[in-house]
C-alpha cells in the first residue's frame, strides 16, 4: 500500500506533512485513504486537497483541537452514519468529520471511503448545491431604516455581490439587540459605500 502512495503522493504535500507537528500520524493515515480512491494529489489554500477530474473532493484540515476531512459538497452526501458536521453554522455546502485520534480514523476506513467514493460520483453527476438566494436571508430593521433613508447608501448596498451582501446580513443579524445591531449598520456604512465586503481591507 505504501508503494500507492509514493507513486500518487504530490512533494508539496509530502512537505506540508513533514512540516506539520500536531495531527501528522492522523492525516497521513487520511491521506492514505484519499489516495486508495485514486484521487489526485494537490496542496491548495495550504492544506492537502484531493481531486477527481480536476473537481475538489476532500480537502485534509488540521485545527487547534481536532484535524478533520473536509468534503466541499458534503451537504450533498446521504451521510447514513450521521458522522458529517457544519463547519460553521452558516455554511451551506461544505460537511467535515472531525477526529482526534488516529485510532478512531483507522477504524472508520470503509466509512471514509465510501463517503470519499460518494463524493466523486456526486461530480461526475454534477450535481449542484442549492444555496439559498438573497431572498432568503431576513434584512435587520436597522439596516433595512438605513437604506430607506439614505438612496445612495441603498445604491452601494445593491451594487455589492450577493456573497458581500450575505456576509454583512449574518453580521447585522447576530447581536440580540437593536441597539448593537444598529452599530454594527453605522460602523459598516463607510465600508459599504465603498464597495467592500465585511472582510475587506
Amino acid at each position: 500500500m505504501s508503494l500507492n502512495v509514493k507513486q500518487s503522493s504530490n512533494p508539496k504535500v509530502d512537505s506540508f506533512l513533514d512540516r506539520t507537528e500536531r495531527w501528522s500520524d492522523e492525516l497521513a493515515l487520511l491521506r492514505r485513504m484519499a489516495l486508495d480512491c485514486e484521487l489526485v494529489e494537490e496542496l491548495k489554500w495550504g492544506k492537502p486537497c484531493y481531486t477527481s477530474q480536476q473537481n475538489n473532493i476532500v480537502i485534509l484540515q488540521g485545527f487547534k483541537d481536532f484535524c478533520a476531512i473536509l468534503f466541499p459538497k458534503g451537504a450533498l452526501l446521504k451521510d447514513p452514519r450521521s458522522v458529517l458536521e457544519k463547519p460553521g453554522e452558516n455554511t451551506q455546502s461544505a460537511r467535515r468529520i472531525p477526529f482526534t485520534k488516529a485510532e478512531d480514523i483507522a477504524d472508520m476506513e470503509a466509512v471514509i471511503k465510501a463517503y470519499i467514493h460518494e463524493a466523486v460520483e456526486v461530480e461526475n453527476a454534477g450535481l449542484k448545491v442549492d444555496f439559498k438566494t438573497m431572498e432568503d436571508y431576513v434584512i435587520p430593521e436597522e439596516l433595512q431604516a438605513k437604506l430607506d433613508e439614505i438612496p445612495a447608501f441603498k445604491e452601494a448596498f445593491n451594487a455589492l455581490t450577493p456573497g458581500r451582501q450575505r456576509g454583512y446580513l449574518l453580521h447585522f443579524s447576530e447581536p440580540k439587540q437593536s441597539k448593537t445591531r444598529a452599530s454594527r449598520v453605522a460602523r459598516h456604512m463607510q465600508q459599504i459605500m465603498d464597495g467592500k465586503g465585511l472582510n475587506d481591507r
